[in-house]
């Protein structure tokens, strides 16, 4: 089981080495890392930083390897080889969560726990962000999600019942709801409503993007609305899911509008344009001082023409 260590690396009793950043594994990914090291012997060591014990002996915390380590666990070795390092515990966490996050197959939820952990350690967007790789974006999105103390909706993320980018809307639309601030209690705010409706089903995907710009919409408007005294904000899932339907309702009937316009105002191009090139028409116009379009027409007329040429 033990592979030739080079050098820098020592074999390390395992039960010396102290787990700081344990997580859950993929059990299937943990029995090949398992047979793999069975079969071949163990490719790249772990790596530890060395600590002094109360015993008088070294101990170690582990940085980077986990799998690994629990490996030789259950093939019942003592000894594991290990790269040892001098670092603090803090670099160490911070090493352990770099390599977390460079692990091939490493899930977005797993990313997001280790993001929460650094920001209770104090650590800043910024400084998450440059001391992980990460994305800026993505971080900041993470911690948007924190800072709101948006439970409800992190725990829907590591559950997977409801997308990050999606839990992201819901949160912003509560944190610019009016009603956040203005002191009422009791009624649900339109982040509430929207989670609600996805969780509900009602509502899915780009479906809470747009009604959530539509509500949003409406309370910018205010009094002003022009349909004021028509508007009024949602107070249940149901509500809010009607509002939106209706207004996609009315979006489609004034496409068909439109373009039942559109073609109407194609026959009247059309006849107009066989009307101009009729000479003794255009003559009869001139005689009765009719002979010339509004500009909107005439523009369309000559546009028509363009295209047939």
């Amino acid at each position: 089981m033990m592979t030739d260590t080079p050098e820098n690396v020592s074999l390390v009793p395992i039960a010396r080495i102290e787990v700081l950043n344990s997580r859950d594994r993929n059990m299937k990914v943990f029995e090949e890392i398992v047979e793999s090291i069975q079969l071949i012997g163990l490719k790249k060591p772990i790596t530890v930083a060395e600590r002094a014990g109360e015993d008088g002996q070294p101990k170690y915390v582990l940085v980077c390897g986990e799998g690994r380590l629990n490996a030789f666990r259950i093939l019942g070795e003592t000894h594991i080889p290990a790269l040892v390092v001098d670092v603090s515990d803090e670099d160490a966490f911070i090493m352990s969560l770099a390599e977390n996050i460079a692990r091939r197959g490493y899930r977005p939820l797993e990313i997001l726990a280790d993001i929460e952990l650094l920001r209770e350690r104090g650590y800043t967007a910024d400084v998450i962000i440059q001391k992980t790789g990460l994305s800026p974006k993505y971080v900041r999105d993470i911690v948007f999600l924190l800072e709101q103390g948006e439970e409800r909706l992190i725990e829907g993320v590591q559950r997977g019942s409801i997308p990050l980018t999606t839990a992201l809307e819901i949160a912003r639309a509560s944190a610019n709801d009016p009603q956040n601030s203005n002191g009422e209690g009791g009624e649900s705010n339109l982040g509430d409503l929207l989670q609600e409706a996805y969780e509900n089903g009602q509502l899915k995907g780009r479906q809470i993007i747009e009604a959530k710009r539509l509500i949003e919409k409406r309370q910018e408007l205010g009094p002003s609305s022009p349909n004021a005294a028509q508007i009024k904000p949602p107070t249940s899932s149901y509500s809010l899911v009607r509002t939106y339907q209706k207004e996609v309702e009315r979006q489609r009937k004034m496409v068909l509008k439109a373009e039942h316009a559109h073609q109407r105002l194609l026959l009247v191009v059309q006849g107009l344009k066989k009307l101009f090139a009729d000479e003794n028409f255009v003559t009869l116009l001139r005689a009765e001082g009719l002979d010339t379009l509004p500009k909107y027409l005439a523009e369309r007329i000559n546009h028509f023409e363009g295209a047939q040429a």
